[in-house]
């Protein structure tokens, strides 16, 4: 009887099983050679290429693939370097035994597993069930939407690639990795910190101590962190009206108490309820959603507000970059003498969302704190990440970031706001003065949530502005229009696709 193994391996080096097993993509972003390398070590750790199968030659290899024979030659010789390939003489490649060596069969039949799994009562364990809460909801496909006005999404054709790969390679050095390749426990990478102190920071007029500055995986993080800290549940949280929604449930998940605040074209309005807050979450240099940004009287005006009361401001200056006015507003951080201003901040909106890089700054006793508290749930954020942020502020890539973001923004918000006129005359916005959205206000009788639903498939995106207010239903004719991703050349037909919705 023939040998069964013996003869699956003659199958598998067969060289027309080849083609169809590595899969080359000629319009792939990814090189031949890590096509090659990354598809044959997933056939060997997925045990489709069991070991001591043979590899075809690099010759037939290259032939059947029809890619150069020296591209199968040095995919070959990473594989035998990192063990997944033996080069036998005479014989060739073979799939090497060490791919596998550590793999252990599973002990519980898959379907038996799913059974089981299916019985576990998870909601009578679940003490929060965050996933019930209102959110923002943005499709994970949502590039391959033609007229795609979502707010806070990365434009890759604008980021300066150049200057990254080059601040990625110096952080990759064997000096630079001495640093941030050690467990810091909870400190963060020296060379950002100063960076942020002083460079970014006094952009916004503000002045801190590196005590006073924690790094963050993004502002919504250091947001979590600081309710962790102070939050429970006799705790009242102010949070402008509409406002961020991410905020209201991270002050849900701690059992706070939220109190809407009511905000006007200038921003947050100063009402009596306000001084029984705890806590106020506000937005002043582009409030989040409506983009107003509040003027420096009135920031003024809250602060001794915020002093009278006892009331700690959370002020999240999450979008203040990008304004188009030559002289932006102090931050309200700036002109606190008294502590009670927490400044929460972001790089996320001119580098990339996918950094996950963001900041707080506020009391060296409270930062502490945080920083306790941040190591017991990720230690710090990635010191890789840090460095090479670090030094693209450093060398200078930032600024010149900033102002190409700040002209490319305000020509789309141009468009985008001649568009609207024209073509949605019913709809109440504003002009954007800065960031990356324009905030709409339909006739009331449109429902964005459901229309956007129903328009997907003429290929328009945008956010339905409901989820912003604490009454669902206040907000049900609202839109929140990104420009951030979206080509000058798809804006006003885009808008055209809106119209069409809202009239129908």
């Amino acid at each position: 009887m023939p040998d069964q193994s013996a003869k699956r391996r003659r199958q598998r080096s067969d060289p027309l099983m080849w083609a169809p097993l590595i899969g080359i993509e000629d319009d792939s972003a990814r090189t031949l050679q890590f096509q090659i390398r990354s598809r044959i070590v997933d056939s060997i750790l997925d045990g489709t290429l069991l070991p001591g199968t043979p590899l075809p030659s690099s010759r037939k290899l290259a032939t059947e693939l029809k890619v150069s024979r020296n591209t199968v030659i040095l995919s070959y010789q990473q594989l035998v370097d990192d063990g997944f390939l033996v080069a036998r003489e005479r014989s060739g490649f073979v799939v090497s035994a060490q791919g596998q060596e550590r793999r252990v069969a599973p002990n519980v039949d898959v379907r038996e597993k799913a059974a089981t799994v299916a019985a576990m009562d998870w909601d009578a364990r679940l003490r929060s069930q965050s996933s019930r809460y209102r959110s923002i909801e943005k499709p994970t496909n949502w590039q391959s939407y033609k007229y795609p006005f979502l707010y806070g999404q990365f434009d890759s054709s604008v980021f300066p690639i150049n200057a990254w790969r080059q601040c990625c390679r110096q952080a990759l050095g064997v000096l630079e990795l001495s640093d941030w390749g050690r467990d810091t426990i909870d400190e963060d990478d020296p060379l950002l910190i100063e960076q942020i102190r002083t460079r970014i920071l006094p952009r916004r007029g503000i002045w801190a101590d590196k005590s006073e500055i924690m790094v963050t995986l993004g502002a919504q993080h250091a947001l979590f962190l600081l309710s962790e800290a102070l939050f429970c549940d006799t705790t009242v949280l102010g949070l402008e009206d509409p406002g961020y929604p991410d905020m209201r449930n991270i002050a849900r998940i701690k059992g706070a108490r939220v109190q809407p605040l009511p905000v006007d074209e200038h921003g947050l309005m100063l009402q009596p309820n306000l001084a029984g807050c705890d806590y106020v979450h506000v937005t002043p240099s582009h409030q989040c959603p409506t983009t107003v940004t509040m003027p420096q009287a009135r920031r003024h005006q809250l602060l001794d507000y915020a002093r009278e009361s006892g009331t700690v401001l959370i002020e999240d200056d999450y979008d203040s970059e990008t304004s188009f006015d030559l002289a932006p507003q102090p931050a309200l951080k700036s002109f606190d003498e008294s502590g009670q201003v927490i400044y929460v901040s972001s790089l996320s909106k001119i580098l990339a969302p996918g950094l996950r890089l963001g900041f707080v700054v506020a009391d060296a006793r409270l930062i502490r704190e945080l920083r306790a508290l941040r190591r017991l749930m990720v230690r710090h954020p990635p010191l890789n990440n840090q460095r090479a942020i670090a030094l693209f502020l450093s060398l200078g890539h930032y600024e010149p970031l900033i102002r190409r973001l700040t002209g490319l923004y305000r020509q789309r918000a141009q468009i985008l706001g001649d568009a609207l006129n024209h073509y949605v005359p019913s709809a109440k916005f504003r002009y954007a003065t800065g960031g990356s959205c324009i905030w709409l206000q339909a006739p009331e009788a449109f429902d964005a949530a459901a229309a956007v639903r129903q328009w997907r498939s003429e290929g328009l995106l945008y956010e339905p502005g409901d989820v912003f207010f604490a009454d669902r239903s206040t907000g049900r004719s609202h839109i929140r229009l990104g420009y951030s991703v979206i080509p000058e050349a798809r804006i006003e037909p885009g808008v055209r696709l809106l119209a069409q919705a809202i009239a129908s």
